[in-house]
């Protein structure tokens, strides 16, 4: 039997950040379940993507706030967020814009399959990178 996260806690501080304040956030399409990407997010990307009803998230190789298409044009509406039972890992059910999540133009960033001879791809590129970014 699950334990409820402690309701007498802000919703934000319910959460288990880890030691660089930072949270694992899974972006899932919520129609069709498909798994898009892994990001992180921190307190306030996650205060931003509530308020906005956009993704934010906290980018580790810029040390800055990334708001999901703001070059690419291809944002995560929000429909609901959700933790799991520890409260260390953020599950954001999105309507991805434009149907592409991963910066190499696919629709999800777990498009390599394991076979017997390694590592592949196996989803199309929906559109070239080098047309998505500047």
């Amino acid at each position: 039997m699950s334990k409820d996260l402690n309701p007498e806690l802000n919703w934000l501080d319910a959460l288990h950040f880890n030691e660089e304040g930072l949270i694992p956030a899974i972006a899932q399409d919520f129609q069709s379940g498909v798994i898009l990407m892994q990001a992180w997010m921190n307190r306030e990307s996650l205060q931003l993507t509530v308020k906005t009803g956009r993704a934010v998230y906290w980018s580790r190789s810029r040390q800055k706030l990334w708001r999901k298409g703001e070059e690419s044009g291809h944002e995560q509406k929000v429909h609901g967020l959700r933790t799991d039972c520890d409260g260390d890992t953020i599950l954001l059910l999105v309507e991805q814009v434009g149907g592409i999540a991963c910066h190499t133009g696919r629709q999800s960033c777990f498009f390599y399959a394991l076979t017997d001879t390694g590592w592949i791809a196996v989803d199309p590129v929906l559109r070239d990178p080098k047309e998505m970014y500047r």
